[in-house]
């Protein structure tokens, strides 16, 4: 059995007078490539703040294995969230500084690695996405599948426990999406980490996702949780089956995983 990685207990999500979602409650376990699906306005992108740190809770808590992330004082939790790393919509490269610079800004602010070790660590990184030689560009210099893939390489900067991906595929062509999913699962396979994230494509939540929670708009609140070939074959709430058979996705192929979805 994988040991739970992040426990969200009785959590709800609020604005001083909205509440976005409410009574959430998930297990994210060790090696999951955990997927937050849900349609456009359900609050997907607020829980991962929630989870990252950013924003807090209008009640209960997250918890990293055992240790509560919002009932902690600073400085432990800015040492919990040291395990993690992030990589948001737009990459969040920072424009005035190149690929290795970008990169070393993690491991210079909290580590005191030499020099020489903090060049060898980002060649390393950036290797592992595809872009070897690529140190001395800029941003502006790479195509969007690029910046995604170097905002990865500083996510993992700090050898992180838990990548949160904020829809990874936005904006990228199926091929650069394809192989983002590829590098999202390596990650999972041959580091250990556990990755949870935001994204509405449907390709990569059937290629990647193993675990998954699904948010719904219209009672604020989750409604399923599981693998999302799971939910496809098992659940029959219509807004599940709507969400995961929406678009072009093949009729035969979802016929075959939900006879009753046509």
């Amino acid at each position: 059995m994988a040991s739970p990685c992040l426990t969200i207990k009785d959590m709800t999500l609020a604005y001083p007078d909205f509440i976005i979602q409410h009574d959430l409650n998930f297990t994210i376990n060790q090696g999951d490539i955990f997927v937050i699906m849900g349609s456009s306005g359900c609050g997907k992108s607020t829980l991962l703040m929630h989870l990252i740190g950013l924003m807090q809770p209008a009640k209960g808590d997250v918890f990293y294995g055992e240790e509560s992330l919002w009932q902690a004082g600073q400085q432990a939790r800015q040492r919990i969230l040291q395990r993690t790393g992030v990589l948001f919509q737009s990459g969040a490269l920072l424009s005035s500084m190149t690929l290795f610079e970008n990169i070393a800004l993690p491991l210079t602010e909290h580590t005191r690695l030499s020099a020489q070790r903090i060049r060898l660590l980002v060649d390393y990184k950036l290797a592992l996405v595809g872009l070897s030689g690529f140190a001395d560009f800029y941003p502006a210099e790479l195509s969007g599948g690029m910046q995604k893939r170097a905002g990865l390489a500083r996510a993992m900067a700090l050898d992180p426990e838990i990548l949160f991906f904020d829809e990874p595929s936005a904006g990228l062509d199926p091929v650069s999406a394809k192989l983002m999913d590829d590098l999202i699962r390596s990650l999972r396979d041959h580091l250990g980490a556990t990755i949870v994230m935001v994204t509405h494509e449907l390709a990569s939540i059937f290629a990647i996702g193993s675990n998954g929670v699904f948010l719904d708009t219209e009672t604020k609140t989750m409604i399923a949780t599981g693998s999302p070939k799971q939910l496809l074959t098992e659940s029959n709430d219509p807004k599940i089956i709507r969400f995961l058979t929406r678009g072009e996705t093949d009729n035969r192929q979802t016929d075959n995983l939900h006879p009753g979805a046509a």
